[in-house]
């Protein structure tokens, strides 16, 4: 990417997250947690910095103290450089009471901060999806191709065309359409009979072009980048279709799969991207020194194995596995699985407890929760309906602190009493770091 080039991002994590609950009833979809100590806006964060992209603006809506809280403990930039920055942007109301409308809508009322920085090119991203990519290439392709818009553009199967922004391009990549979330079946992209070109929702544009467009649009009632303003855009400007499967991250091994980029935007489509990232050749491998994913600080201890059977797991510092059996499990900070528990495909937040002998399968168990001794997860698809969301496809999601801390009895000057188990205090700053 050419030094000259000035470019600000505008990462819109204000996403709802409804196809995600109960993992969203307390905290935004960006704030998510991802594999053993990331949260989903990491990914997209990562790659603008890496990028050397470090002007950002991250505008947050629904549920976002998690996510705010996060920001500021992980991606404090040096005060020594004005322009290194991840800045949090609430709504400010500043048009009238209302929230964000919409995508473009919630640049729109954050137009003052394009117009003070002055920028050649603001970058507009998504913060839902786990990936990497080098931004660079992308202003590169921008600027080579002389595009007033850009738009990061992925195959994707016809079946699963009504769930993206659908382009169509001519030789040249120039978009001749775009249909956001198409309800007919789309033609397929050139040379492919099963695929068509899907929007990745990161875009590009000439900053004046950009201001220009988020004028009109508010002016004749338009709030989307896809739904209004892209397709307003296609007679007047040129809009390019940036091919994100050219882009090339250092440090991919030959296994990983080429151009990996997943929408973890339903239950069943986030549980399946963890398990992506096991073993030893997985698909998209997490520890990529050349490209890495920026992670919380981790102040907890080492993780501890007594005894147990683990095949393909990730183990999440603070962890103690004591006598259990894990296979294909993914437990995140502080983690305690008891003796003679038993955890297949299977996801463990933040400071939950798995009692002996209690057997889960293919579920994902939320922050704080004390799983009894014996119980039994994912085995009897009514019986866990009556307790648990399910997806159609049995996984099972247990809902933050649905199984209480277990108290414990200890002896005081002669008397039986009960507490809480202990480790379930914390210290705010790790809970705020882990929320």
């Amino acid at each position: 990417m050419s030094r000259t080039a000035n470019v600000l991002a505008i990462v819109m994590a204000g996403g709802e997250g409804s196809r995600l609950h109960p993992l969203t009833a307390e905290r935004c979809k960006p704030a998510v947690p991802f594999n053993g100590k990331h949260r989903i806006v990491d990914f997209v964060l990562s790659n603008l910095v890496n990028s050397e992209i470090y002007s950002i603006y991250l505008l947050v809506q629904y549920k976002s103290q998690s996510l705010i809280e996060h920001i500021r403990s992980s991606w404090t930039m040096t005060r020594f450089i004005p322009q290194h920055f991840v800045t949090v942007v609430p709504p400010q109301m500043r048009n009238g009471p209302e929230w964000f409308q919409g995508t473009a809508d919630s640049v729109y009322q954050n137009i003052h901060l394009i117009e003070s920085f002055q920028p050649d090119i603001v970058a507009v991203f998504g913060a839902d999806h786990i990936y990497r990519m080098d931004v660079r290439q992308m202003v590169d392709f921008h600027r080579a191709s002389n595009a007033h818009v850009s738009v990061a553009t992925l195959p994707v199967p016809l079946s699963q065309c009504n769930q993206f922004g659908i382009v169509e391009v001519d030789a040249q990549h120039r978009i001749a359409n775009f249909v956001e979330k198409p309800k007919t079946m789309p033609r397929p992209m050139p040379g492919s009979s099963t695929h068509a070109l899907g929007s990745m929702g990161n875009y590009l544009f000439n900053a004046d072009v950009l201001l220009d467009a988020l004028k009109k649009a508010h002016a004749t009632g338009h709030s989307d980048f896809g739904r209004d303003i892209l397709p307003t855009m296609l007679q007047s400007h040129r809009l390019m279709a940036y091919d994100f499967t050219s882009n090339q991250i250092p440090g991919t091994a030959s296994y990983e799969e080429h151009g990996y980029w997943r929408d973890v935007g339903t239950i069943d489509a986030y549980f399946e991207a963890h398990f992506d990232t096991l073993g030893a050749t997985p698909r998209f491998r997490m520890t990529n020194r050349e490209w890495p994913i920026y992670a919380s600080p981790d102040q907890a201890e080492s993780a501890q194995i007594e005894n147990g059977l683990i095949h393909r797991s990730v183990v999440g510092s603070g962890s103690i596995v004591d006598g259990a059996a894990l296979d294909h499990a993914m437990l995140r900070r502080s983690v305690m699985v008891e003796r003679e528990a038993r955890l297949e495909h299977c996801i463990v937040m933040e400071r939950s407890r798995i009692g002996q002998g209690a057997h889960v399968r293919r579920a994902i168990i939320d922050q704080d929760n004390d799983i009894p001794p014996g119980e039994r997860i994912g085995f009897d698809p009514e019986q866990d309906r009556k307790r648990f969301h399910v997806t159609d496809s049995g996984i099972v999601v247990v809902p933050r602190q649905f199984f209480p801390a277990r108290a414990r009895s200890v002896v005081s000057n002669g008397l039986k009493v009960d507490r809480v188990r202990p480790s379930v205090a914390l210290a705010v700053d790790d809970f705020r770091a882990a929320a």
